[in-house]
C-alpha cells in the first residue's frame, strides 16, 4: 500500500451524505434566489492560462496558486477566483450582447492555503456579477441587497453585513513613498487586523498623517460614527467624498429594515486588487470567518479591452452548508420507504417493480441478499418500515 492512498490532499476533505445534502440545499436555494433576480447562470473552465491572474490588477501570489503544465508546455493554473474568469467571458463571448448583464456562476475555486491550517483549498463558491448599467449607484444596492437577501436566506436574525470601501485605503496607501511589496503587507496587515506588527512596520516609514491614519484603519469599525472618526483623522477631498456614499449607502440600507445588522469596516482590504468602490463581507453566527465576499470593479474588464463598470460578490457554499448543519436547517438523509425482494426467478422483476415504485414517487431499495430473511433483518437495521416481495405475485410485509 501506497504511503497516500488512504488519505486526501491537505486542504481537501471528502463530503459523505447529509453534508452533500446540505451543500446541495444551499446551492440550490441560491440559485433560484439569482435567477429570481434575472442574473442567468454561467461556468468557466476550473482550469485557466496562468498569466489570465497576472494583469495590473490582477496579482495572485504564485505561492497561493495551483499550477501545471499543458500538452504544449504552457503554465495553467486551477481556477483560485471566479470573477477574473467571468471577466474575460464577458469581454469576449458576451462582449456584444446588450448591458447590463447579469450573471451567477456555482462552481469551485481553488488556493493553496499552506500556512493556513484548517483552511479548505478547495471552495465551492456561489454568486452573482452584474456588469455595465448607466447608474453605478443602481447597481451597487442591487449586489448589496441581493447580498443580504442571500445572507438572511440562511439566518434570518443572526447574518450581518460589513461594508466599507477600498477607495479609503488605496488613497492613503497610494501617498506612501514605498515599493508595491511594503504596501502589499501593510495590506495583509490591515486585513488580519495585525495591530502590533502594522504599528512596527509604519514606523519604519516614518511618522506623519499618512502612517498614522492607517495605524487606525483596522480599528475603524462599528456604526455610522466610524465614518466621523475616519474623517477626523485624515480627510482630503476624495476621501470626504467616499466617506459621504458610505454614510448614504448605509442609511438606505438600515431605513430598508437591516439596522443592526449593518455596520462599517474601513478595515476591509482584499488581496484581491481589483476592487474600486464599495466593498462588502457577509457572515453568518456559526461560522467564524465571512461566507461572503464582493464589491465593485469598474476596471478589470478593461484589463480584457472593454471598458465596463462592474460589481459582485461571492458565497462560500461550504461554510454557509456547515452553518446550516449547526442550527439543524440541513435536510436529513431519507430512510427508504421500502426495500423489494424479488423471489429466485423474479430478479428483474422485482428490480422492473422498484423503478415502477421510483416513478411514482417513493423511495425503495433494491434487495441485494439471497433470502427474504435476509432482506428483512437488513431493513430492521436501517429502519426502513416495508418489504415487498415480488415472485409469482407481490406481498407487502410490514417491519
Amino acid at each position: 500500500m501506497k504511503r497516500y492512498d488512504l488519505i486526501t490532499p491537505e486542504g481537501t476533505r471528502d463530503l459523505l451524505f447529509d453534508g452533500c445534502l446540505a451543500r446541495r440545499m444551499v446551492e440550490d436555494r441560491l440559485s433560484k434566489l439569482f435567477e429570481g433576480f434575472g442574473y442567468s447562470e454561467v461556468v468557466t473552465p476550473g482550469i485557466e492560462f496562468y498569466d489570465l491572474f497576472m494583469g495590473s490588477s490582477r496579482n495572485f501570489q504564485q505561492e497561493s496558486l495551483y499550477k501545471l503544465t499543458d500538452s504544449k508546455g504552457r503554465l495553467i493554473v486551477m481556477r483560485p477566483d471566479s470573477t477574473i474568469p467571468i471577466a474575460r467571458l464577458a469581454s469576449t463571448r458576451l462582449k456584444e450582447a446588450s448591458l447590463p448583464l447579469r450573471l451567477y456562476y456555482n462552481q469551485s475555486i481553488f488556493e493553496n492555503n499552506a500556512l493556513l491550517k484548517g483552511r479548505s483549498d478547495e471552495i465551492v463558491q456561489a454568486g452573482i456579477e452584474l456588469i455595465g448599467g448607466v447608474n453605478s449607484k443602481r447597481a451597487d444596492y442591487e449586489a448589496i441587497c441581493t447580498a443580504v437577501e442571500a445572507l438572511s436566506e440562511f439566518d434570518k436574525e443572526n447574518f450581518r453585513l460589513e461594508i466599507g470601501h477600498i477607495g479609503y485605503f488605496k488613497e492613503l496607501v497610494a501617498k506612501l513613498e514605498v515599493d508595491d511589496s511594503v504596501r502589499e503587507e501593510i495590506r495583509m496587515l490591515i486585513s488580519t487586523k495585525n495591530y502590533p506588527a502594522l504599528n512596527d512596520l509604519l514606523d519604519e516609514v516614518g511618522e506623519n498623517q499618512i502612517t498614522a491614519a492607517l495605524k487606525q484603519l483596522p480599528r475603524l469599525f462599528g456604526g455610522i460614527e466610524v465614518l466621523d472618526k475616519a474623517a477626523d483623522i485624515y480627510a482630503d477631498d476624495k476621501i470626504t467624498g467616499i466617506l459621504f456614499n458610505l454614510r448614504e449607502v448605509f442609511t438606505r440600507l438600515s431605513s430598508l429594515g437591516y439596522e443592526g445588522k449593518i455596520s462599517v469596516d474601513l478595515g476591509i482590504v482584499s488581496h484581491t486588487d481589483y476592487y474600486t468602490g464599495i466593498v462588502f463581507k457577509g457572515y453568518l453566527s456559526e461560522v467564524g470567518q465571512s461566507v461572503l465576499k464582493g464589491g465593485r470593479y469598474d476596471r478589470l474588464l478593461g484589463e480584457f479591452g472593454n471598458e465596463c463598470p462592474a460589481v459582485g460578490f461571492g458565497i462560500n457554499v461550504d461554510s454557509v452548508a456547515r452553518h446550516i448543519e449547526k442550527i439543524g436547517g440541513a435536510p436529513r438523509l431519507k430512510t427508504p420507504d421500502a426495500v423489494v425482494y424479488g423471489e429466485k426467478g423474479f430478479v428483474v422483476e422485482a428490480m422492473a417493480y422498484a423503478q415502477k415504485l421510483v416513478r411514482d414517487g417513493l423511495t425503495v431499495e433494491n434487495s441485494l441478499f439471497n433470502t427474504a430473511e435476509e432482506t428483512r433483518i437488513y431493513a430492521q437495521e436501517k429502519g426502513i418500515r416495508k418489504l415487498i416481495i415480488v415472485g409469482s405475485d407481490v406481498k407487502e410485509l410490514d417491519i
